[in-house]
C-alpha cells in the first residue's frame, strides 16, 4: 500500500516536473514573440528617466508575467489596444475595476455632468439620498459610507468593528486579500499568525492585531471565537488570491451561526465575489453580514468603493461618536471620500449598469468558457479543473477543488501559469495576471469567448506535446 502511494506520488511530482519543463520553453518562446511585438513600449521601459520608480506609476504593474508592461493607448468595452497597435480581448478588466467593461456609456455621460457641477466639494451632492437608497435595495444593509478604495473601505470597518464590541483583533483566513489593510497582511505559518514576508516598512507585529486559520476549518473558527477578544470576521465568500477556494457545504451557514453566538461581527468583502450576481454573492446566498464591502466595480471604474452596517452597528457607532468630544480626528475618512463625483457614477452605476441583464449576459457566456475550458482540459488529458464565482473562473492546477489556502499554495505551478498567460496574451487575449483569472462583462461577444477557448486548447495542448517530449 505505501509502496504504491510513493510510485503515485513519484509519478505525480514526475508529471508536474515535465510540464514545467515544457512551460519554461514556452515561456521563453512567447517572450520572445512579445518583446519583438512591443518595440515602442520596451523603448520606454528601457529609458530610467520616465520619472517614476521602476518607470510606472504603481511598481507592482512589474509583477504581469510580460517581460515589460504593454502600454495601453485605448480601453472601451472589452477591447484594449496598446501603443505599439496591438488589439487584445480583455479578460482581466483592471482586476474587477471595469468588470461591466471599460468606458460603459452610463457612467461616462456621468463623468461629464459632474464635471459641470462640481467634482469634490467636502459636502453631500444632490445624489446622496438615491445613492443610499440604491445601495440598500442592492445590497441589503441599511446604513452606507462612501471611500476612495476597498483598503479604504476594509480599514475603516475594522476600525468601527473594534469600537462597538470592545475588541482588539481581526480574524482573516489564510491566503486572504483584503486591500492594503495592515490586519490582513498575514500569513498562517507552521500554525502560527506571521506577517507576510514581503511586507515593507511593517510597523507592530501583526500576530499582536490578527489571527489567521485556514478557510473551511470550523474547528479552528470556534476556538478562535472562543477567546471572546475577536472583533469580527473578515472574509471573501470565495477566496480568490490565492487561487480560487470555494466554501464548502455548511460553511457559511456555521460561520455566521458561530459568529452571533459568540458576539463576534462578520465582515464579508465583496470586492472580488462581487461577479457573482446582482448584490454579490451576499444577495445571491442569502447571507447576513453585520459589515459589507464592495470595491472596484461599483462605480464602473472610477476610484470608489462604499461599506455597509446593520441597523444595530450603525446605532452603538453613533453611541460611541457621541461619547467623543469634539468632532472629526476617528481615523475613518478622507476628504475626497463621498465626493459629489464619486455619488454621480455611484448612481449611474447602480442605476443602468450593474443590473440584472448584464449579470445573465456574463454568466450565460462564463457557462460557455468554463464547458470550454474543461473539455480542453479533458481532451489534454490533464489533472486539472476549472473553478468559478459568478462571471469570474481560474483554472486550477489539482483534479478536484482545493478547501484552503495550503492546498491552492501545493497546487500552484507557477511556471505553467506565466506561460499560459503570456501565450494567450501574445494571441490576443489578456488575462488576470495572478492564477490567469478570467472576468465576462457584458460587453463582451460570443465570438470573443470563442477564440479564448479555442487558443487555451491550442496552448494546452503544445504544453502536454512538450511535456511528453521530456
Amino acid at each position: 500500500m505505501l509502496d504504491s502511494q510513493s510510485s503515485r506520488q513519484r509519478g505525480s511530482h514526475q508529471a508536474v516536473a515535465a510540464i514545467s519543463a515544457a512551460a519554461h520553453r514556452i515561456l521563453a518562446e512567447e517572450t520572445a514573440t512579445f518583446v519583438d511585438r512591443h518595440p515602442r513600449s520596451k523603448a520606454l521601459f528601457d529609458d530610467p528617466s520616465s520619472g517614476f520608480f521602476d518607470q510606472v506609476p504603481l511598481y507592482w504593474m512589474r509583477d504581469w508575467p510580460m517581460p515589460f508592461p504593454m502600454v495601453l493607448s485605448t480601453a472601451k468595452g472589452s477591447d484594449v489596444t496598446d501603443i505599439d497597435g496591438n488589439g487584445a480581448v480583455d479578460f482581466c478588466l483592471g482586476d474587477t475595476g471595469a468588470m461591466f467593461g471599460h468606458g460603459p456609456g452610463a457612467i461616462l455621460e456621468a463623468l461629464a455632468r459632474a464635471a459641470e457641477i462640481g467634482l469634490t466639494t467636502m459636502l453631500p451632492s444632490g445624489d446622496v439620498g438615491v445613492v443610499g437608497s440604491l445601495l440598500s435595495a442592492t445590497f441589503g444593509l441599511p446604513r452606507w459610507q462612501v471611500t476612495a478604495t476597498a483598503s479604504d473601505a476594509n480599514r475603516f470597518a475594522f476600525r468601527v468593528a473594534r469600537a462597538v464590541t470592545g475588541r482588539r483583533k481581526i480574524l482573516v483566513f489564510d491566503g486572504c486579500y483584503h486591500g492594503a489593510a495592515d490586519e490582513t497582511l498575514v500569513d498562517l505559518k507552521d500554525g502560527r499568525t506571521v506577517g507576510r514576508e514581503n511586507l515593507i516598512g511593517q510597523a507592530v507585529d501583526l500576530a499582536d492585531t490578527t489571527v489567521c486559520i485556514p478557510f473551511n476549518d470550523l474547528p479552528a473558527l470556534e476556538a478562535a471565537l472562543a477567546t471572546h477578544d475577536i472583533a469580527c470576521v473578515v472574509a471573501e465568500p470565495v477566496m480568490t488570491n490565492c487561487g480560487m477556494i470555494l466554501p464548502q457545504a455548511g460553511f457559511h451557514q456555521a460561520l455566521r451561526e458561530l459568529t452571533r453566538a459568540h458576539g463576534t461581527l462578520l465582515h464579508i468583502d465583496e470586492t472580488h465575489t462581487i461577479s457573482t450576481g446582482l448584490g454579490g454573492y451576499t444577495r445571491t446566498h442569502g447571507l447576513e453580514p453585520d459589515i459589507l464591502v464592495i470595491g472596484k466595480p461599483v462605480g464602473g471604474g472610477v476610484p470608489v468603493a462604499v461599506w455597509g452596517m446593520t441597523e444595530a452597528v450603525a446605532s452603538r457607532l453613533d453611541a460611541i461618536r457621541a461619547s467623543k468630544r469634539g468632532i472629526g480626528h476617528s481615523g475613518i475618512g478622507t476628504t475626497l471620500s463621498g465626493s459629489a463625483l464619486q455619488l454621480a457614477c455611484l448612481r449611474a452605476c447602480l442605476e443602468k449598469v450593474m443590473t440584472d441583464a448584464a449579470y445573465a449576459a456574463m454568466n450565460g457566456l462564463a457557462d460557455r468558457i468554463e464547458a470550454g475550458f474543461s473539455a480542453a482540459i479533458g481532451t489534454a488529458g490533464l489533472p486539472w479543473h476549472v473553478s468559478r464565482v459568478g462571471a469570474r473562473l481560474e483554472v486550477v492546477f489539482a483534479p478536484s477543488p482545493v478547501t484552503n489556502a495550503a492546498e491552492a499554495r501545493a497546487a500552484s505551478i507557477p511556471e505553467v501559469q506565466k506561460a499560459i498567460h503570456l501565450a494567450l496574451l501574445n494571441r490576443g487575449y489578456l488575462l488576470t495576471p495572478f492564477h490567469n483569472m478570467v472576468l465576462v462583462a457584458p460587453t463582451t461577444s460570443g465570438s470573443q469567448v470563442a477564440g479564448l477557448v479555442a487558443a487555451f486548447g491550442q496552448i494546452l495542448l503544445r504544453l502536454t506535446a512538450g511535456a511528453a517530449a521530456e
